[in-house]
């Protein structure tokens, strides 16, 4: 049997996801392209720089030893292809296939006999061989399941996580015959040390995706309507979850702001594909609309508890704790918190926002919004956003404007003592 190490991969997209994979994919001997149409961001990479933060220290050597590169042509060496770019939404919460699309474009331009190329991106359920198929064939010339093949292999990133990493997460596999599926899962195999899940077909592997984070976004929804429902009890929404959290079987979710690439867009992703088969999904829909306005409440609640505390709203000079869409990670992408800072600038308040992970023009060219270069002092509100560790040698009260001044915590970071209310 032909070793699976002599096959070699092109990973198209350098993201959160791509780097990671295929700093693995070299370090288990696997000859790797790494592929971006980001000039700079491959400039970067080839210099040792890795911007998200995903490759452990003692793995930049292998970073290294993969062949980086912007121009399509020298994919054409490879023989299979793994796509991990972004699928985002648009402005009318609609999938945008755009990037999805046009990699597959890429891609296909490049493709040969044999060749197999596997998704990692979330999608809904048909996407693969509905949308990115079609692609391939038509800037191929080759046939689906004949000339050339495909899999579909979730990806399971938890950008900032240092112990959930690539190799240690179970991985679904598929493939778009029981003898590709068969070897998508070996390669995934010669990676993952703790074993993989070969689902049946591509389409159960997409819907597995999008199930965990549509599931993970409801629970959370759950527990930010019990915060709006209690807020008007006098109720503290992190007390009655600890004392619900005693019983065995109650999932320790917590009310917050709710971003990132993936929870806060892959249902829309689901609910567009139900839409188009003729079913209105409420339930999907229905946590989502709560969770994209938990920024504006919770800047409308910072304001009544200044106005409670005779503070002036306007040129109030307000310090926000935290950009990022979590916490020891420097990903912007869908951060929530922008609406809350956003809201609060309504009002007319002076603004600070800081944080020490967060790249500045990234920020500014995502949000249009300047970072604070440091933390000011003589602040009317105090908001914490993003439970980065460094927060935790703040010295609050040096910060303070006055004994009147609000401490809103978004995320229970400090201790209750410190804050003036919490999420």
């Amino acid at each position: 049997m032909e070793n699976i190490k002599n096959n070699k991969l092109a990973i198209i997209g350098l993201g959160y996801v791509g780097i990671p994979l295929a700093v693995e994919f070299v370090k288990n001997g696997f000859d790797v392209i790494g592929f971006d149409i980001d000039t700079n961001k491959i400039e970067e990479l080839k210099s040792g720089h890795d911007a998200t933060g995903e490759v452990d220290d003692e793995d930049l050597d292998f970073m290294a030893k993969i062949n980086f590169s912007h121009n399509d042509d020298d994919l054409k060496s490879a023989n299979i292809y793994i796509v991990t770019v972004p699928t985002p939404i648009d402005g009318s919460k609609k999938p945008n296939l755009n990037p999805l699309k046009g990699a597959s474009k890429t891609v296909g331009k490049q493709l040969s006999k044999g060749d197999i190329v596997i998704y990692e991106s979330t999608v809904y359920p048909g996407c693969t061989e509905e949308d990115c198929v079609p692609v391939l064939e038509e800037h191929s010339g080759l046939v689906f399941n004949e000339d050339f093949f495909c899999g579909y292999s979730p990806e399971r990133i938890n950008p900032g996580d240092k112990q959930r990493r690539v190799h240690n997460i179970v991985k679904v596999t598929s493939g778009s015959t029981p003898e590709i599926a068969n070897f998508v899962d070996q390669l995934y195999n010669e990676i993952i040390t703790v074993g993989t899940h070969k689902a049946s077909s591509i389409k159960v592997a997409e819907a597995s995706k999008i199930m965990e984070n549509t599931q993970r976004d409801l629970n959370i929804s759950l527990v930010n309507e019990f915060a709006l429902i209690f807020d008007r009890l006098g109720i503290d929404t992190v007390e009655a979850l600890e004392a619900a959290g005693t019983k065995w079987n109650f999932l320790p979710f917590r009310p917050g702001l709710v971003g990132g690439h993936c929870i806060s867009v892959d249902p829309y992703y689901l609910t567009h594909k139900a839409e188009s088969l003729g079913y209105h999904p409420e339930v999907i829909l229905s946590g989502r609309r709560i969770n994209d306005d938990m920024g504006i409440y919770i800047a409308n609640r910072v304001i009544k508890l200044m106005v409670k505390n005779d503070l002036k709203v306007k040129n109030a000079k307000i310090l926000v704790l935290g950009i990022t869409f979590k916490e020891n990670c420097p990903d912007i992408r869908n951060s929530r918190v922008i609406d809350m800072v956003r809201e609060l600038k309504n009002f007319g308040t002076d603004m600070d926002v800081y944080d020490p992970y967060a790249n500045k023009e990234e920020v500014f060219d995502e949000y249009g919004l300047s970072l604070a270069p440091k933390i000011g002092k003589g602040y009317d509100a105090i908001i914490l956003s993003v439970g980065h560790e460094e927060f935790k040698n703040l010295d609050l009260p040096n910060l303070k404007s006055s004994n009147n001044t609000i401490v809103f915590d978004i995320k229970s970071f400090f201790p209750k003592e410190w804050v003036t209310d919490r999420l």
